[in-house]
């Protein structure tokens, strides 16, 4: 289908297109250095010649720097780093490559066991030069002792590496002794607090690497990441060299944002909203299909990818019944086999119409597809990026479609295409020096090998307090070899590398005994607790008991025909104010906060938005220490700005709007931050906006906050201002995590307030 006919028909949905024209390669030929065994593995897939960033990342690498290599989807980023793998692996085979008595061995880090699997696959028609493995929890010992024993290209994750190879060294001590290379791909994925557990994951195997006499390259990989070089940097702890001069060719690409029409309130209690984007995606689908346009749609949970797939066939049946078997769904625990079933049907034709979860940017090889629609933003412009790169990768123009969801930094950015099309990534935002993160990584590698002075420098300027602060405990003991571990347990155990702390709750069919799933602690008394309506993979289930000390909430399945939403009570004290700025009447601080909430009720509502009734709860309070960026305005400021507006309602709904705008500027989401807003705090008497991380020790989105917090909360104010709604809805400053059910909100007043903190703020 020609872009032009799909977006001409929607034209008053769609609020900007942008086209992107075709770019030209810039060639250059192979190195002298590569051998003709490896070369041949490359020109058999048609590399007959490089690209400019390829050569340039490999001459890196040829030099022994550590690399990380930012250049667009599909620009041959593996080549950099598989080249060299395969040099060094030949040559180990035939003595030409030894490191001391050992053979030369190639360590690949994913995110994901799917991407690990890809790239093993991609592996094949090199299978004379490498023995390739992968290594993760779904391996059987028959084959985790073969990788062990026979690999040379050993692809595993993170997490296998933090919880089995390096607890477990001296029984790999041929991989890790002969590591010659160290590859971390799709690197831009390593943020938060899952990036600080991996930058001392990292910086615990470089440790062992060195122990077993070995010092491998670094070769990162990214195609979205700001600041490549000081990114990998804090990751790695190393000095890494940055390629980011895309030289591949790309074919011209259509950009198109969407904006779903406002329909009004489902109930007169209720604010207006949008028409769902699932169903805005639907329609566009049944379209591209219709017109035989290969298309992949990407859907944040896996209900609403089989809601859009499902609406899609409803559509096709009516228009020609043969089209409904070309639209399918991916969903998780596909069997090999079965990805690559779907792959061979979408480069046929015979499969015209995808819709997937998010996960699918990591585990499926998608080459010839002609369109990509994105329902809701993905959290952050680099994920955006990696969605609409999947399309024209054949050579041919491709379109991207954006639809917003009713959410504030949805409707901002498809007013403001400036914002998101024009913008270089979000940068990426992770905090090593977090005590949470940092003291069960020293523990773990004291666990391995004694911590000694030499290590200090290693993990950090922290390093030496998380020492004392683990001896004094009783987990570490100084002897003259150094800092040894005590305890019985594994320190491996102690970090849950995606986890925001605590042990997750486990949620149980109470009539089958089986384990429907998990749900993470820190959210648990808002999802699991007693009577709560919880939706599982699109299954609907009602709890019937929530074990708080137990860990674990009893449901079974039955749709009530009603949502349920927690509502809770939270006060924040300030612990260390660690930064400020001064904005005339305003002040804008960073520090260490506590957060005490607690959930004491919950609301039932029918599916119509229906206020039916509300439950008293007891459960305990949480107390958090983390992070928190807070803004406050001076009394008489408040009382000349802000004398005709109500002052709670205002600085609750400048409060939301922010924390859904934060994520335009750093790499989180909205749910990994909090907020509190008062008209007077104790601690500063004033009134006082905070914006914390959600995570113990913080994750460094609400530092990131401190740093932008200019330019933050005018877009905040400008995404409040340009929603059309009269009093505020979903797509400005009402939050779906919000623990007193939206109220009170004063639409207006949060632009007057903004505005008021916005006087005497520095140029962006």
């Amino acid at each position: 289908m020609d872009p032009a006919d799909l977006l001409g028909r929607y034209g008053d949905r769609v609020t900007h297109v942008e086209h992107v024209p075709a770019r030209d390669a810039v060639v250059e030929p192979w190195p002298d250095w590569v051998s003709a065994p490896v070369r041949a593995v490359f020109e058999a897939e048609g590399a007959i010649h490089l690209w400019a960033h390829q050569t340039e990342g490999l001459r890196h690498v040829r030099e022994g720097r550590h690399v990380v290599v930012s250049t667009g989807t599909a620009s041959g980023k593996s080549l950099v780093f598989q080249v060299p793998a395969l040099e060094a692996l030949a040559g180990g085979r035939s003595g030409s490559s030894l490191l001391g008595n050992r053979s030369p061995t190639v360590l690949y880090l994913a995110p994901t066991k799917a991407l690990a699997a890809d790239q093993r696959r991609r592996l094949v028609p090199a299978a004379g030069l490498v023995r390739a493995a992968t290594v993760d929890g779904d391996n059987s010992r028959d084959e985790r002792d073969w990788a062990r024993d026979h690999a040379d290209y050993a692809l595993t994750n993170p997490d296998t590496l933090h919880h089995s190879i390096l607890p477990g060294h001296a029984r790999w001590t041929r991989l890790l002794g002969g590591l010659r290379y160290v590859v971390v791909d799709e690197c831009h994925h390593y943020r938060g607090v899952f990036g600080a557990h991996v930058a001392h994951v990292l910086r615990r195997l470089r440790r062992v690497c060195a122990h077993y006499g070995s010092d491998p390259v670094f070769i990162l990989s990214s195609a979205t990441v700001a600041e490549p070089a000081d990114f990998a940097r804090r990751l790695t702890g190393l000095d890494v060299a940055a390629v980011t001069d895309d030289a591949s060719p790309h074919a011209a690409r259509t950009i198109a944002l969407w904006e779903p029409p406002l329909i009004g309130a489902a109930h007169p209690t209720q604010p207006p909203h949008r028409r769902s984007a699932t169903t805005e995606a639907a329609e566009i689908l049944t379209d591209l299909v219709v017109a035989g346009t290969r298309t992949l749609v990407f859907v944040r949970s896996r209900r609403g990818a089989e809601a859009v797939a499902a609406s899609a066939q409803r559509r096709l049946d009516e228009i020609d019944p043969a089209l409904v078997r070309t639209v399918a769904t991916y969903r998780g625990g596909y069997l090999p086999e079965e990805r690559r079933e779907l792959e061979q049907r979408l480069r046929s034709g015979d499969l015209l119409g995808l819709a997937s979860t998010n996960a699918l940017e990591l585990g499926i090889d998608v080459a010839g597809l002609d369109a990509i629609v994105s329902v809701g933003f993905p959290g952050t412009r680099a994920a955006l990026q990696q969605q609409l790169g999947r399309a024209g990768r054949a050579g041919q123009e491709s379109l991207g479609v954006l639809v917003a969801r009713d959410e504030p930094l949805d409707t901002f950015l498809v007013h403001h295409p400036e914002a998101l099309l024009g913008a270089p990534v979000e940068a990426s935002v992770f905090d090593p020096d977090n005590p949470y993160v940092l003291g069960p990584h020293l523990a773990a590698a004291a666990h391995e090998l004694p911590l000694t002075a030499d290590d200090i420098g290693l993990f950090g300027p922290r390093t030496m307090e998380g020492i004392e602060a683990l001896e004094a405990a009783g987990w570490l003991r100084r002897r003259e070899a150094g800092w040894f571990w005590t305890r019985r347990d594994r320190a491996s155990d102690l970090a849950d590398l995606r986890s925001s702390g605590g042990r997750p709750v486990q949620i149980v069919d109470g009539d089958t005994g089986r384990l429907v799933g998990t749900v993470d602690a820190g959210s648990a008394d808002s999802t699991v607790h007693t009577g709560a309506v919880y939706v599982h993979q699109g299954e609907v289930y009602v709890v019937d008991d929530y074990d708080v000390e137990g860990g674990a909430a009893e449901v079974h399945l039955e749709d009530p025909k009603y949502s349920t939403q927690a509502r809770s009570t939270t006060e924040i004290s300030i612990v260390e104010t660690e930064r400020t700025q001064e904005w005339g009447n305003a002040t804008i601080s960073f520090g260490t906060v506590e957060v005490d909430r607690q959930v004491t009720s919950y609301v039932k509502r029918s599916q119509a938005g229906t206020y039916l009734e509300e439950e008293p709860l007891e459960l305990p309070v949480r107390v958090l220490r983390t992070k928190a960026v807070w803004w406050t305005l001076r009394g008489t400021a408040v009382l000349d700005a802000l004398a005709s507006v109500d002052v709670p309602g205002a600085a609750h709904a400048a409060e939301h709007a922010a924390i859904g705008m934060l994520p335009l500027l750093a790499t989180c989401d909205r749910w990994d931050i909090g907020g509190v807003s008062t008209a007077l705090h104790v601690d500063t008497g004033r009134l006082t906006v905070f914006v914390y991380d959600g995570y113990p020790g913080g994750a460094g989105f609400a530092e990131r906050g401190h740093d932008v917090a200019a330019r933050w909360l005018r877009v905040t104010r400008e995404a409040i201002v340009a929603c059309e709604c009269a009093d505020g809805c979903p797509s400005c400053v009402h939050s779906p995590k919000c623990g007193n059910g939206n109220e009170p909100l004063d639409k207006a007043g949060a632009v007057t307030l903004l505005d008021a903190i916005l006087a005497g703020a520095p140029a962006d």
